[in-house]
């Protein structure tokens, strides 16, 4: 076989500096330890500041650093461990759930949305929004589809609005018998409203994981929970569940 294109093509500066930085940050320094200023990190490594910013936003992206208005870049700490699913399938809400109620709304699901619900275009349903903290940092912001047909005992008395009508629509929802759910993992890119939960930039990248529910022979609710990519990773076992695990230990000076 020949060479290809890419192949031939080198490596960029900055990636070449972004792995020799990572190294740094293994054997030098400890989690929460302040980085040198750009000036003195450019002179080190004799690179462009230009040069350095990319690694810098790379390691970034990557969860290896984290950038605090009047403190600095400080090393990050380690990806946390966050359990997605398990084997034993349940509705969201029941006992042993580490989400968070926030709200609950009538509004249209994106089109998307709609077409697994397989509802009509414009028809409102139930959209419970959720959180997820771990060790005092937001992990994951959750919108929950429900259409009011998969909770026909709602009454108007748990119309009301916020995280007791959450409440209601969670506890019909588990009147109905699971008959099973599955989930799909993809790359995307933080919206702002979810952005601001998870405490990231607009455009930030994150992991969304879709879950569909199936009751009565249909998809009677649709969960879409996005998770900040640089603090968390994702693996599969046997069983099918996903779950969420610890990052490599970083060593400390």
């Amino acid at each position: 076989m020949g060479t290809t294109q890419l192949e031939t093509v080198p490596e960029p500066k900055y990636w070449h500096l972004k792995t020799v930085l990572s190294e740094a940050l293994d054997s030098e320094f400890s989690v929460g330890e302040i980085l040198p200023n750009e000036r003195d990190l450019a002179a080190r490594f004799g690179v462009a500041r230009a040069t350095l910013r990319q690694a810098l936003e790379q390691l970034e992206l990557e969860g290896r650093l984290q950038r605090r208005r009047g403190v600095g870049t400080t090393v990050a700490p380690p990806r946390m461990g966050v359990a997605v699913g398990t084997e034993q399938r349940a509705w969201p809400g029941v006992a042993g759930d580490t989400w968070q109620l926030a709200d609950c709304a009538m509004a249209a699901p994106p089109a998307a949305v709609a077409g697994i619900l397989e509802s009509l275009q414009g028809e409102q349903v139930y959209t419970v929004r959720r959180s997820r903290v771990t060790r005092g940092q937001p992990v994951a912001a959750e919108l929950l589809y429900v259409p009011a047909s998969s909770v026909p005992g709602l009454s108007a008395v748990d119309t009301r609005s916020g995280t007791a009508r959450a409440r209601s629509v969670l506890r019909e929802l588990q009147r109905l018998e699971l008959e099973g759910q599955d989930s799909a993992v993809e790359l995307g890119s933080a919206r702002a409203e979810d952005a601001k939960e998870l405490d990231r930039l607009p455009g930030a990248p994150v992991l969304v994981v879709t879950t569909r529910f199936f009751a009565e022979g249909r998809t009677a609710a649709v969960s879409v929970a996005t998770y900040r990519a640089d603090t968390c990773r994702l693996t599969f076992g046997d069983s099918g569940g996903i779950e969420i695990h610890d990052g490599p230990e970083r060593r400390a000076s």
